[in-house]
Formats: C-alpha cells, structure tokens, sequence
C-alpha cells in the first residue's frame, strides 16, 4: 500500500470541501459563462495549495474567449532524471439542462451519505481533485514525488476540445512525458474498475432547413412546406430503426479488431438486466445477442440526434407554420475514421439524397485512439488498480469520446483511463452523482501508480 493511504483516510473531509468549491463555480463551455475563469484560478489556486507550481496559460488572442489551460508541475528531488507521468483532467462541464429535473441546484455540491451531488461532481472535477490530492499527499508525507508529474487541466473538453491540438503541438516541450494519466475513469456496478485504454472520436454536426422568410400560419401547410418535416425527413436516411446509419462508405475506413483485441472484449462483462434497470429502458439494440453489444461499445459507431428545435414549445398549443428547423448531431467514429472525411461524406449523403438544400454546419471533430493491449504502462496501472481493488476489468475504448488521440500523436505517449466515475452517475443528465468511497479509492489507486513509476529507471 501506497505511504499516502493514511492521509488519504484522514483528510477526507478537506478534499469534499475542495471538491464542493469547484462543483460550485459553473464553468458550462457550450455557453462561455464569464464564471469559466473563475474556475479555472480555483483550479490553479487548490494546486497551488496542494504544492504543485502552477501556471494559467490564456489565449492569444483574448477576444475569441478560449478558456485558459491550468498547468502544474511537480520536480522530483530524489528521481529527477526518472519518467515523467501527466495528468489530462478539464474543469468545464456540461449544461445543467432540463434543470426542472434536478432534485437540488445542479451548483450546490450538496453531500448525502455517501454521495456528493452537482454538475461536475464525477466529470470531471470528482476526478481532477483525485489526482490533486494524491500528490499533496506524497509531498506532505515525504516533501517530494517519486516520478516527475504534470498536469494539463483544459476547459473546452465538453465542447470537443477545439484548440488542444494547436497548443499541445506549440508547447509539445512543456508537455512532454513518458505517459498520461486520462481524466476519467469508470468503476462498475460491481465496485470493479474499468481500465479503458482508447476513445471513441467524434463528429459533432448542425442540419438547418429553412422554407420562408418568417413564420406562417399552419393554414398554409396545405401549399407551404413546413421545414421541421423537411428536416425529419432528411434525418429518416442517416440512420435505419435498428441504428445502422445507412450513408454511403461510412464504415469504409473502419479499421478490424486485433485477435487480442477481441479476446479483451470476450472478457469484457456487461449485465443487460442491471443496464436496462438502471436507466428504465425496456429495450436496446442487439439485448438477444450480448457479444454484439460489447463489441459496439467498445468499437461501434453511432448516429445520435442530441437536439431538435423548430417552431414553438412552450406550454399548449400554437398553430404555427415555422420558418426554420435546426437538428444537432454526433457521431462517434472509431479508428482509423477522420472527422473531416466524415462531415463530407455526410454532406454528399444529404445532397445525393435530394436535400441539397439543408445546411450543414461543422461543429467539432476529433479522431479516435487506441492503445496496445501489451503495451508496459497499461501493465503498471493495471497492477496499481488491482491492489487496490483487488480486481480490474480491461477495455479496448471507452464508449464515449475525448481527445486522447492528440496526447498519442503529438507526444507520442500511451494514455490510460483509471478513475472514480461510478457506472451510473448520472453524468452529462441531472443529478450528477459522485460516490465519495470510490473518490478515496481512487486517490489510493493514483498514488500507486506514481509510486510503481518512479521505481522504473529506464527512461528508454
């Protein structure tokens, strides 16, 4: 067990108070709230606290509003010559909305037993305080850090992280390191960890139609069409009822599971039952056939309509004949897919498909990634978690999407995802959830995979 455990015991209250002070500093990306940099100086301030030297990286160009990067450093003393390890974590969050459906204020941090609720509670800000604290912790017991460590905490992650390509290639020498700790990972409804070693990417789309000038009377219906159906209709050939999306050369780049690959997912354990229990769903894709499911999980690619707006609704009923219709849209892609060729083959599906006059609106894109099942610092964290939680469940990708590709490329180092979101917290949907025993276990958890990095001593 790691020197830091104790402390980590002790000093649980001190770590829920900080981690309520982010929860209560909306930094919502998708609406550029001025309280975003508000967040980010917390951040910064709570590392500082911690012992770790900070520094707030703004923009160059201010007037853009591009949310700073928080970057911290900690030298060891006793190995400085040894691996260095980095920490990706982000301190924006998704919107609040339908907030009507929040028990509490999505803002308030509130703590009941064992759970600390809020809108960042898990993602990721009940994740980022993890990490914090289990270098404060090492430097509090010894004065120092057995490996070099690192921290990039960005604040666009939830709006598809626009601009971490650009800096991460302009400051690839401040960033560089030997492998990166992700800033999420998932614990199952068995309290097992799962050790995600890729992301999905990501392609992030607006569809408008539009058919007057203003809004009608729906009397005209009868000659005028309505744009909400053009736009339904546009959207009935993207994708068939089973959630195959029907596009032309869609899958074509698609690249096949490893052997090894597949034997992972073999292991993989998904419960159909607890899955549709947990969510009140009475059916999913594919529930006769449970490998199925794993393997699209893990490496299937969606059509998903996030948004859809078009004429009035609110409350009863108005007999309008609306100008516009707008419809958001993701797609996660697998590898080797590339968001730009994606958008255009999507462009030509609408046009071949006599939508031409559809609007079609680049959002964000970023590729997806995969790490090698065999690679050394997927066997550290694997042996780090185990003895913590005595077991730990390994996956070729999370289902969902961050830009892990870029840290792999640009810094040419192995990402693995380990963390404290618990399976079912409710994150990116009202009442967000962190549970505060898995937050301690996983503070244990970090501070064994620093410890076992900084006994290795070949850099090469």
């Amino acid at each position: 067990m790691t020197i830091i455990a104790s402390r980590v015991d002790s000093e649980i209250d001190v770590l829920l108070s900080q981690l309520q002070q982010l929860i209560r500093v909306p930094s919502v990306s998708a609406k550029k709230q001025p309280t975003i940099i508000k967040c980010a100086e917390l951040v910064s301030e709570i590392m500082s606290r911690a012992g770790i030297s900070t520094e707030i990286i703004s923009p160059e160009d201010r007037s853009k509003q591009i949310p700073p990067v928080v970057y911290g450093e900690v030298k060891s003393k006793s190995n400085p010559n040894g691996k260095t390890i980095l920490f990706y974590n982000h301190y924006d969050v998704q919107p609040p909305e339908p907030i009507e459906l929040w028990n509490d204020d999505p803002f308030s941090g509130k703590i009941d037993g064992n759970f600390i609720f809020g809108r960042g509670s898990s993602d990721d800000k009940g994740e980022l305080i993890t990490r914090i604290k289990a270098i404060e912790y090492f430097l509090k017991e010894s004065g120092d850090v057995p490996c070099n460590v690192k921290f990039l905490v960005e604040g666009e992650e939830e709006i598809g992280s626009s601009h971490l390509e650009e800096f991460l290639a302009k400051n690839k020498e401040k960033f560089s390191c030997d492998a990166t700790i992700w800033e999420f990972g998932y614990v199952d409804e068995d309290d097992v960890p799962v050790m995600s070693l890729g992301m999905k990417g990501l392609l992030c789309v607006e569809l408008y139609a539009k058919c007057s000038n203003a809004d009608l009377h729906s009397s005209l219906a009868v000659i005028v069409e309505n744009p909400a159906w053009r736009l339904v209709h546009a959207l009935k050939t993207i994708r068939d009822e089973n959630g195959k999306i029907t596009i032309d050369n869609w899958n074509k780049d698609v690249r096949d599971f490893l052997p090894e690959e597949l034997e992972c997912i073999g292991q993989d354990e998904f419960d159909i039952s607890e899955f549709k229990k947990s969510y009140g769903l009475n059916y999913i894709f594919n529930q006769e056939d449970i490998e199925e499911i794993k393997k699209a999980l893990v490496g299937g690619v969606t059509s998903n309509i996030s948004g859809l707006f078009s004429g009035y609704i609110g409350e009863g009923s108005k007999t309008v004949l609306p100008s516009i219709a707008m419809a958001k849209l993701d797609f996660r892609l697998v590898p080797d897919m590339i968001p730009q060729k994606q958008f255009e083959l999507l462009r030509e599906h609408l046009d071949k498909n006599g939508f031409s006059d559809i609007q079609l609106n680049f959002l964000s894109g970023e590729p997806a990634c995969r790490i090698p099942l065999n690679d050394e610092f997927v066997k550290l964290v694997e042996a780090s978690a185990k003895e913590e939680y005595g077991k730990v469940i390994k996956s070729i990708s999370s289902a969902g999407t961050g830009p892990m590709w870029y840290f792999n490329k640009i810094l040419g180092c192995p990402c693995v995802s380990i963390g404290c979101t618990y399976k079912y917290s409710r994150i990116h949907s009202p009442n967000e959830f962190a549970r505060i025993d898995l937050i301690k276990k996983t503070t244990k958890c970090i501070g064994n995979i620093v410890e076992r990095y900084g006994k290795i001593t070949d850099k090469n």
